[in-house]
């Protein structure tokens, strides 16, 4: 039973073109919780220097960065300082998969190895968005961006 649960599924594998984004990372969340989700805007702003607070804001979107190993949740800014600290996400193509908690991780692994398979890319980054299925519930869409050769 549990094979029937999505585990037989083909994983739908789609590129979507992004716009460049300008996240803000998380000093010290990496994972979304039911706790860090309800206010993390809160989150994001507290650690902003307080004279620069008033200049920034963020889209209702929140996502899990990861480079290097290293997982940390963002959120996207809509207005912002030229400041450091802030994080580029280059506009273009991206390799797209939705996913849920359970299987994030091996379809983000998947998803790698595709865009080295078929694009020749070795991926620097992985960005999951958390995309909310329902109350206090969410789940992902995985996107790797394909630079242009």
């Amino acid at each position: 039973m549990e094979k029937l649960n999505g585990e037989q599924q083909t994983e739908n594998v789609f590129v979507k073109r992004y716009p460049q984004r300008v996240v803000l990372l998380s000093e010290t969340m990496k994972t979304p919780t039911l706790d860090n989700l309800w206010n993390y805007h809160r989150h994001f702003y507290d650690q902003i220097p307080e004279e620069l607070k008033t200049a920034f804001s963020f889209e209702d979107l929140a996502g899990i960065y990861e480079r290097n190993g290293q997982s940390r949740l963002f959120a996207v800014c809509t207005r912002f300082p030229d400041t450091d600290g802030l994080t580029i996400l280059p506009q273009g193509d991206y390799l797209c998969a939705d996913c849920t908690e359970d299987n994030r991780e091996r379809i983000a692994e998947s998803l790698c190895e595709r865009a080295k398979k078929q694009y020749g890319v070795v991926p620097e980054f992985t960005v999951q968005l958390i995309v909310l299925s329902g109350i206090l519930q969410w789940n992902y869409q995985v996107q790797i961006h394909l630079p242009q050769p």
